[in-house]
């Protein structure tokens, strides 16, 4: 029995099936399900699967009882999203109610990289409530804005009075917390350009560092581990190691691998003023770390990046409940022409994608033209379905092949590269998927680089075929 803060059964064909370094495609089946088809308040991963109608996609049915944890997760103008996303997708897998409160007088939020979130409340309705855990991403100017904000510190200090669980990663130690006198006599770490700031005596470079009640972490690039640490002091190691398998973060993923066959120039022979132009169609049930992560380390690379609903509305709920208010509807995007189209994935998103006509005529395009496109995760068979994929080397998805694997999937790669094809197992993996694309467009050097800035470890290692 998982103790997930709900009722489980798994059998052991699923626990074979959540450890086997051959169900990745199993994987990202458990992990992409739609909102739609979960229960109330369950958007915490289950190991007990129910049958379903789609054998490639299996029903997964969570019963959350009343000992759920409530979780708050504030953002303000400039908060880095990448942070805030990561944290409310996999608190919400391990089963918390999580709230992003915006401390803004609006909902809609910018983010720095110029993702606009959907808060689920002003952080005024949070005043009164009681909450297990309160963590705060960074981003700037977003820690000075969550710092600012009277209602946040009263909650947070409140938070440390009661001896409740709180946290913050990035630049929020040292610029919101510290202010606050929330880290005295605390071991803290945070971001190598913000490390400074820290108490000199209590500051210490890790990754992750728990200190009784707070736990701080580096940056976007450590963000899954800070999510995770919290998970598992919310409901214990197995409720986080479990997702942590889900994420694709398990081992067997700890030395991530790139391969490229049929390696073509993606340089574009541009001039330095003339930026690359980069197209990501989102849906309803897209996954949502996928979408915040493309778009942001694309966008620290000096790319411009246009997200472009395929929905009748700009906003969209991705599948882990986090709502994004995108820059265009694909019929106004489908008006111009990209350098690269990336899809994110999502089971219940990808399927819209499928059947958006504007994609599909610009996915057709683009291919004709000889110029870039790509997938993570479950959108791969939207590509494979427009008879984008054919000839092409892509990373392992079993359901694309009725469970029949070929010489054209490539296993164990995290990122595979054909021509000018791109694609990735996505979630966890998303950001060596990104920085790949970036390698290609600009070199190494600028996606060293913004992986510095990310603090994420790039090894640049791209294996040619």
């Amino acid at each position: 029995m998982l103790s997930l803060g709900v009722s489980l059964s798994p059998t052991l064909t699923e626990r074979r099936l959540m450890s086997s370094m051959c169900s990745v495609s199993t994987m990202v089946a458990l992990v992409s399900l739609p909102v739609s088809k979960r229960k109330p308040r369950s958007l915490g991963l289950n190991a007990s699967a129910s049958p379903s109608t789609e054998p490639t996609t299996p029903y997964i049915d969570v019963d959350v009882v009343s000992t759920s944890k409530k979780v708050l997760v504030p953002i303000g103008y400039g908060t880095e999203e990448i942070e805030a996303v990561v944290l409310v997708d996999v608190l919400r897998r391990a089963g918390a109610e999580v709230t992003l409160a915006s401390v803004e007088q609006k909902l809609e939020v910018e983010g720095s990289s110029g993702t606009k979130l959907l808060a689920d409340v002003l952080i005024s309705k949070c005043a009164e409530q009681v909450f297990d855990l309160v963590a705060l991403p960074g981003g700037m100017p977003g820690a000075v804005r969550l710092r600012d904000c009277v209602t946040l510190e009263k909650i947070m200090k409140r938070q440390a009075e009661d001896k409740r669980l709180y946290g913050a990663i990035s630049m929020a130690p040292a610029i919101t917390l510290l202010p606050w006198g929330l880290l005295t006599r605390k071991k803290t770490t945070g971001h190598p350009a913000f490390f400074g700031k820290l108490p000199t005596f209590w500051a210490v470079k890790t990754n992750i560092q728990i200190s009784g009640e707070l736990t701080t972490s580096r940056g976007p690039g450590t963000s899954f581990q800070f999510a995770l640490s919290l998970a598992n002091q919310l409901f214990g190691e197995t409720t986080a190691k479990t997702v942590e398998e889900v994420l694709l973060l398990r081992d067997g993923y700890q030395n991530p691998k790139t391969e490229e066959f049929n390696s073509v120039d993606w340089s574009l022979n541009r001039t330095p003023r003339v930026r690359q132009h980069v197209l990501m169609p989102v849906a309803n049930g897209s996954e949502e770390v996928e979408v915040v992560t493309i778009a942001d380390v694309l966008r620290r690379a000096k790319v411009d990046v246009t997200v472009a609903s395929v929905e009748r509305s700009l906003r969209i709920t991705a599948s882990q409940g986090t709502k994004i208010v995108t820059d265009k509807l694909i019929g106004e995007a489908a008006e111009s022409s990209y350098d690269l189209i990336l899809l994110p994935g999502g089971h219940a998103g990808s399927e819209r994608l499928q059947k958006s006509k504007h994609l599909k005529k610009l996915l057709k395009e683009q291919q004709e033209a000889g110029r870039i496109y790509g997938a993570a995760n479950s959108s791969s068979t939207v590509l494979h379905k427009h008879g984008l994929l054919r000839e092409k080397r892509t990373v392992v998805y079993i359901s694309e092949t009725d469970g029949r694997a070929n010489d054209r999937m490539i296993q164990g790669a995290e990122v595979v590269i054909d021509g000018n094809v791109i694609t990735s197992l996505g979630l966890a993996t998303v950001t060596n998927f990104s920085l790949a694309i970036v390698s290609k467009l600009f070199g190494h050097g600028r996606a060293r680089s913004v992986s510095e800035g990310l603090v994420h470890e790039y090894r640049g290692n791209l294996k040619a075929s």
